[in-house]
């Protein structure tokens, strides 16, 4: 029997599972406690030397509080070189002057991880793939060959980066950019599978002088109104260690939000450093917390931790945002922690399998 022969009598059951993973979607996570308090739509397992707890230790750290969680890797390498830094090894992008480079492998380490989990936790995540260059043509490639070789698995690809303060000037090759051809075939490949996008793009360049429109605000409504077919969660809604949240910032929010031809795009409410600024300032908190109530069904909650090692250093975050949690009318809240992720996260897992079903198949028949 031909390895095509093989696959295309196993094709009936692909069609029952994608069947039976809609049919499961329509229902509670087994696994899922109801009194979980959120969802995390921006984790990464393993850090910028790509190092991580093993995903069944992390099982653990979520217990029943944590529902669901969108699992990916750190797509960037940081490179210990001993001319720059000696014995001392870097584990972070800005330990060291050294380069940073894409890391390919960390797809497999995510998959591998996932397959390890019993059914019951797999289906508490969503893997992301994003192990490409974005500036690579190729990158399609990539994409399409780990959903080959991992079928049933991912739901989407990110967190990956463009535009990235201290992170974009280091790495090694061609520089990203929001008008890059490759980065359009990777969004309408994410369109046509169903794959789930997690982009970060800074909406501004940092220490912008007085007077300065943002910087990316242009290029980055071209980029959604490119794709209006692909669901786009912006990170961080463009702010960054040191881009701050500005009244330009807040109008292309509104803009983008307003907007009834791009309601594939949303905002995920993430990290520490993102925090400092919708929880630590006036401005930043009232913007927050009247967006998000302006717009509920269009922001998702993410913790946007690098490989925790406990419980306590995983909730950082979510403790961190708590004075904004709750200043939000409670359906808002529940919307935010909860049901945007399963409804988005949900509808991208359904999409995919779909898409891997039929176009396995035919991959299998040309070869």
């Amino acid at each position: 029997m031909t390895m095509t022969t093989r696959f295309e009598a196993s094709y009936p059951s692909l069609i029952l599972l994608v069947a039976l993973v809609a049919l499961l979607s329509l229902l509670p996570m087994r696994g899922q406690n109801s009194a979980y308090e959120f969802n995390d739509a921006h984790f990464h397992l393993t850090n910028y030397v790509q190092e991580g707890p093993d995903i069944s230790e992390f099982v653990k750290i979520m217990g029943t509080k944590v529902g669901r969680v969108a699992l990916f890797g750190i797509p960037l390498q940081q490179q210990w070189s001993y001319r720059i830094s000696g014995e001392n090894a870097p584990r972070y992008y800005l330990d060291t002057d050294a380069k940073l480079y894409y890391y390919s492998f960390v797809d497999a380490v995510i998959a591998e991880q996932y397959k390890s989990l019993p059914q019951t936790d797999q289906e508490r995540f969503d893997p992301m793939i994003t192990g490409f260059n974005p500036t690579d043509m190729y990158a399609v490639d990539h994409i399409r060959r780990v959903l080959k070789t991992y079928p049933g698995v991912f739901t989407g690809v990110g967190e990956f980066s463009i535009h990235k303060e201290f992170v974009a000037s280091k790495i090694v090759g061609d520089v990203a950019s929001l008008t890059d051809p490759a980065l359009d075939r990777i969004l309408d490949f994410a369109g046509e599978s169903g794959l789930v996008v997690i982009l970060h793009n800074d909406i501004d360049v940092p220490f912008p002088k007085p007077a300065h429109d943002a910087a990316y605000a242009k290029e980055l409504e071209s980029l959604f109104r490119r794709h209006a077919n692909t669901t786009i969660i912006w990170a961080h809604i463009g702010l960054g260690r040191i881009v701050k949240p500005s009244s330009d910032q807040r109008a292309f929010v509104e803009k983008i939000l307003s907007d009834p031809t791009l309601t594939n795009v949303y905002c995920d409410v993430s990290w520490d450093e993102t925090a400092k600024y919708l929880v630590g300032q006036p401005n930043g908190f009232q913007a927050a917390r009247e967006l998000a109530t302006r717009f509920p069904d269009r922001f998702i909650f993410g913790t946007d931790e690098v490989a925790p090692s406990n419980a306590e250093s995983y909730m950082k975050v979510y403790e961190q945002y708590k004075p904004l949690l709750e200043a939000l009318p409670p359906a808002v809240r529940e919307k935010l922690l909860k049901s945007n992720y399963e409804r988005v996260f949900g509808n991208g897992r359904r999409r995919v399998r779909v898409w891997e079903a039929e176009n396995l198949r035919n991959d299998r028949k040309t070869e």
